[in-house]
């Protein structure tokens, strides 16, 4: 480890990154029950109810790229301060928003304020580990984190039985704050001597300057088209269930949860069994899987929710077992700049996922064939793009 964490500890540290990188699907899944119920509170359509999640992963990735690259220039610790500061305020305000508009105005600010928590939590994870205890140590918080989307819609669809949609949330307040706390006791992990010392401006271009490195970027556009499907399957999950399905708020969220408990198991799987893999055949095989997945759901998926269910899971487990692995790869292909470098992975897996959401989320005569679709066809571009990196020259550590 770079700093021995008096307060925390290297535990405590662990569970702190573990916790940061739970507040993404906590932000999403906590009040996936309730967005039907909204759109009839708010007497506005599924599709202007959606761009609360939609405006929230967008600015999300503004504020990943915006906050990882200070963070290079100032420290983890101040950044991480303010961003989480930031999504405590913007979680109450949600809470207390008198129209939908207000409302995705105070996502909008949420999702600035969690780009901070990301991008800190993914650059600590580069700063105090590395090699083969790096990639156990993401596929241990990647899997643990996963906890989080597991619970989440059970407890929102709970909350709904006994309050509103707006203690899911005061609930997230709640988190934000007990993150803050933990702030103050973490020590700073990026040494002085290690931190961009140009311009403010100037850090910000450091992201130009990781960019420009195409074994990095390569990688980083194709793994993060994953996100893509898994998160128009987020966005319309509920409208699955619960209106084409015709079960109850709390009835989706078990399937949700069971789909979310068969992902924890993805990074597990992946230490324990694929991680002695050759790496290019073990990307390959879960671009082939998803290929699959996505034609069962189109030709079964649409009958019964526990078909959906059953043909979304490999693609859900196999999604979240190439996470370890790309995450460590694309880490070890840029050197420096680490902030930069997690705010653009980040970044590109939520501009992925903000698209799959607006695709799922448009007009489709069924939901369930057109998000199908919309796997089978991110899935052949994941694939055919893989095979031309590895077919080509650019450079890619750990792969080829």
């Amino acid at each position: 480890m770079a700093t021995k964490q008096k307060y925390l500890g290297n535990m405590g540290l662990i569970i702190f990154i573990t916790v940061m990188n739970m507040f993404i699907p906590l932000s999403t899944d906590l009040y996936l029950p309730a967005l039907p119920t909204m759109s009839a509170y708010f007497g506005v359509s599924t599709s202007l109810t959606n761009l609360t999640l939609v405006s929230f992963f967008f600015f999300y990735a503004v504020g990943t790229l915006l906050w990882g690259p200070l963070s290079d220039k100032y420290g983890r610790k101040p950044i991480l301060f303010i961003g989480t500061l930031l999504y405590v305020f913007s979680s109450a305000s949600c809470a207390l928003a008198v129209n939908v508009y207000f409302l995705i105005i105070s996502r909008i600010l949420q999702g600035i304020g969690a780009g901070s928590i990301t991008a800190v939590s993914t650059a600590l994870i580069k700063d105090c580990f590395q090699g083969k205890q790096r990639e156990n140590i993401l596929a241990l918080v990647q899997s643990m984190a996963g906890i989080a989307p597991m619970i989440a819609p059970i407890i929102g669809a709970f909350i709904l039985q006994i309050a509103s949609w707006r203690e899911t949330f005061w609930i997230l307040a709640v988190v934000g704050g007990l993150c803050l706390l933990t702030t103050i006791f973490y020590q700073e992990t990026l040494p002085d001597n290690e931190r961009y010392e140009g311009t403010l401006l100037g850090s910000l271009g450091r992201l130009s300057v990781v960019g420009r490195n195409i074994g990095f970027l390569a990688p980083t556009i194709i793994f993060s088209l994953y996100s893509l499907p898994f998160m128009g399957y987020i966005a319309v999950s509920s409208y699955i269930y619960v209106d084409y399905f015709g079960l109850s708020e709390q009835t989706y969220s078990y399937f949700f949860a069971i789909n979310a408990l068969c992902s924890l198991i993805g990074p597990i799987l992946f230490v324990k069994f694929f991680s002695r893999m050759n790496k290019a055949k073990f990307a390959s095989g879960c671009f082939v899987l998803a290929i699959i997945c996505s034609v069962l759901i189109i030709n079964f998926g649409k009958m019964a929710p526990i078909l959906f269910l059953l043909t979304f899971i490999p693609f859900s487990l196999m999604g979240t077992a190439v996470r370890p692995f790309s995450t460590n790869i694309l880490l070890d292909q840029q050197q420096s700049d680490t902030g930069s470098a997690s705010s653009l992975i980040n970044a590109c897996n939520t501009v992925c996922g903000s698209i799959g959401m607006m695709a799922a989320s448009a007009a489709w005569s069924n939901i369930v064939v057109a998000l199908g679709v919309i796997m089978f066809v991110t899935s052949i571009i994941m694939l055919i793009a893989w095979f031309a990196l590895l077919k080509s020259k650019i450079p890619c550590i750990g792969v080829k």
